[in-house]
């Protein structure tokens, strides 16, 4: 009986062993691209994310249109469908834009009184499917700006209500059109994000089988008979008129463009490897997918693309728009400099020559896609020269210098704000080797103490917890008092030293104040890797990432108002916290970074702070056939702390990893553990973001 008892015991043993064996390499065998929920973040506001067919970068993305409908048009929870749409950008506020040229399917011969009501649906990258009530199934698919809608109708009379006055939020501004058969082409002028711009696109759709008939007022419809049960409409965007929309179109079959859709969304998220369980693996690829929506290429294939002045003009650089620069410029475009570098030279020389073509904080009136805002692009612009990529700032220094002339100092963070320009202004005047600029923006950066010692050190006053106080945007005074992150050495001074800083901290995380629903305090966890308690910053970015947190306030400038107890990120259409936007992949490149083990220390800088990864292994591909891989030892999700870290078999005593190091490829081995490791006063593990 012992006997028999042991044998289980080891058998039982060895099937643990063996389901582990094959969690921990069921990621490697198993295509990201079908790992991905293009369903998180659809539901209420918990991301305004939509599981639209899209496609890498495209302006194109297809997708439902319900009622009721969140900012990106789609409601999970919503039955009855208005029809498609063919553009939205993904995860912004201001209730959301986009959703332009409708369609609906209709049986009948009045589609007012044909009703959708939802009774399945599927998506993957690229692919949407669902199915009505009254027997029609409508299936999407992207490929680069070029699209296909597959129909299947019941038998009898049927046909599509296009409205080309559709937009979302009433942000519909003008359009023209031609018939010519099966096909309408032509522009149409939309408000841009928050509506403060307009941007203007060209497209060509055809049907395969249906005539359409224009009925006025922007409305056509296209009537089918009895006889077909199929049909498909081809449609393809373009910025810069329809002669290239139509050279778009793709008249390959709905298969192919959707298998060869899914292809490239693969190839794209396997830039990132990871190795762990099944569950945490589809989180991760799901927000990785969320990274690479925007920005949109806009150029075609000849070269040409249209600027933000609205005129044309040709360059053998793909070039880019569709800009949310003040919400992903501390992490989205960071993480789009490390996957895809054959891109981000790209989209360097379009945020570069926004300042030669019209560039404004938000959007222009002849804006060439949906785009949001491009404040901080500045920034971005000297985080690209410092790793890497080219960036003539001879040609555009004197916009650069306007612009930052121009910056506004009225509230306590428009300040901080204004201040960090001036010191990324006051880097490229020292790259240029003007020390007499360099020096005046430097001065000018630094008098954020100013600003500083006037709203931001005294925190026993009676505001400094409340959203909005004194003209703040969104935020408290206790959310953007951190946002030095050029100088914070600088800003520990200001506190009083370390010590006085490090109880500042504390205090802030220990009275739930930090705010992850929105990005004014986004940094703020790594800000004990500047002094010697940075395993605090280890455990707050794993418990921020991965655990249980306590969330005190939201967007809507509440505070305390339905606080919320449980993860930030969960792979379900409530993915986030409660009125938090995913920014155009601004806080799913967060997690993304947090996961992998690294997040920028200071945009401008290219440098990383270390984290215990969310995964045994990770791999990042990079070019000419290089790999860094981060391995984690002793690998635990209790493990939240670095006991060691070695680079290429040689200890690594520092808490930071800089581009270069990441670029050079190679292996990076970091030791896990349960208990803080904490820093004698002999060891120097510091940041190196100031010399």
């Amino acid at each position: 009986m012992k006997k028999i008892f042991i044998f289980c015991l080891l058998l039982s043993c060895l099937n643990v062993l063996s389901q582990n064996k094959a969690t921990i390499f069921s990621v490697r065998n198993t295509k990201p691209v079908d790992l991905v929920n293009v369903f998180l973040g659809s539901s209420a506001d918990h991301g305004q994310m939509s599981p639209a067919a899209s496609y890498p970068f495209s302006m194109l993305s297809i997708g439902p249109q319900t009622y009721p409908k969140t900012h990106t048009g789609y409601e999970y929870l919503a039955k009855k469908f208005l029809g498609f749409t063919h553009n939205r950008f993904e995860g912004v506020g201001c209730q959301g834009s986009g959703g332009n040229i409708l369609i609906k399917p209709f049986l009948g011969s009045d589609p007012s009184k044909s009703e959708l009501l939802k009774v399945s649906e599927k998506a993957n990258p690229g692919f949407y499917e669902v199915g009505f009530e009254n027997k029609i199934k409508a299936k999407l698919a992207v490929l680069g700006n070029a699209g296909k809608h597959n129909y299947q109708f019941p038998k009898g009379e049927k046909g599509f209500y296009l409205d080309l006055s559709y937009a979302f939020n009433g942000a519909f501004v003008a359009e023209e059109h031609e018939v010519n058969g099966k096909a309408v082409s032509g522009w149409i002028i939309s408000k841009t994000t928050c509506g403060v711009g307009k941007y203007k696109i060209f497209y060509y759709l055809e049907a395969g089988n249906s005539n359409w008939k224009d009925e006025g007022n922007h409305k056509l419809i296209a009537k089918n008979g009895h006889a077909t049960t199929q049909e498909e409409i081809n449609i393809a965007f373009s910025s810069v008129s329809v002669h290239a929309a139509k050279a778009n179109i793709i008249k390959s079959s709905f298969e192919q463009i959707k298998n060869q859709s899914s292809t490239d969304w693969n190839n794209h998220l396997s830039k990132i490897a990871v190795e762990g369980d099944m569950e945490s693996a589809k989180l991760f690829y799901s927000l990785l997918y969320r990274t690479m929506q925007s920005p949109y290429v806009i150029s075609e294939k000849d070269g040409q693309y249209r600027n933000t002045k609205g005129d044309v003009q040709s360059d053998k650089e793909v070039r880019y728009n569709g800009w949310a620069i003040w919400d992903n410029y501390r992490t989205q475009l960071p993480l789009l400099s490390l996957i895809t570098p054959e891109r981000f030279q790209g989209m360097t020389n379009s945020i570069a020559d926004l300042y030669i073509s019209g560039k404004k904080d938000y959007a222009t009136q002849t804006e060439p896609s949906n785009t949001v805002r491009t404040e901080h692009a500045i920034v971005v612009l000297l985080d690209a020269y410092r790793k890497g990529y080219k960036v003539d700032f001879n040609k555009i220094i004197d916009s650069l210098t306007k612009e930052v002339n121009g910056l506004d100092y009225k509230s306590p963070d428009k300040a901080l704000e204004s201040s960090y320009d001036n010191w990324a202004l006051s880097e490229i005047y020292k790259i240029l080797k003007n020390k007499e600029k360099s020096d005046f923006y430097l001065n000018k950066a630094l008098e954020y103490k100013v600003y500083w010692n006037k709203d931001f050190k005294d925190m026993t006053r009676p505001d400094v917890d409340r959203m909005q106080a004194r003209g703040l945007y969104q935020g408290t005074i206790w959310q953007y008092r951190w946002f030095v992150p050029y100088d914070v050495k600088g800003l520990i001074a200001l506190d009083g030293g370390e010590e006085a800083y490090l109880a500042k901290l504390d205090e802030f995380f220990d009275k739930d104040l930090y705010n992850h629903a929105n990005e004014p305090d986004l940094q703020v966890p790594l800000m004990y890797n500047v002094t010697r308690q940075g395993y605090k910053s280890q455990y707050w970015m794993h418990q921020l990432a991965a655990d249980t947190v306590i969330q005190n306030y939201f967007n809507d400038n509440s505070r305390g108002i339905g606080s919320y107890i449980g993860k930030i990120y969960r792979n379900q259409p409530h993915a986030y916290l409660r009125t938090m936007d995913d920014d155009a992949g601004a806080m799913s490149a967060w997690y993304i970074f947090a996961a992998t083990g690294f997040s920028p220390a200071c945009v401008g800088w290219p440098v990383y702070y270390l984290n215990v990864p969310l995964f045994a292994s990770v791999t990042y591909s990079l070019p000419k056939g290089k790999s860094f891989v981060i391995k984690t030892e002793n690998f635990s999700l209790k493990n939240k702390y670095i006991k060691s870290v070695t680079l290429n078999g040689k200890a690594f005593k520092k808490n930071y990893i800089t581009q270069d190091d990441i670029l050079a490829g190679g292996v990076l081995k970091i030791e896990a553990s349960a208990t803080p490791v904490k820093l004698s006063d002999t060891e120097n593990w510091i940041s190196a973001l100031e010399p």
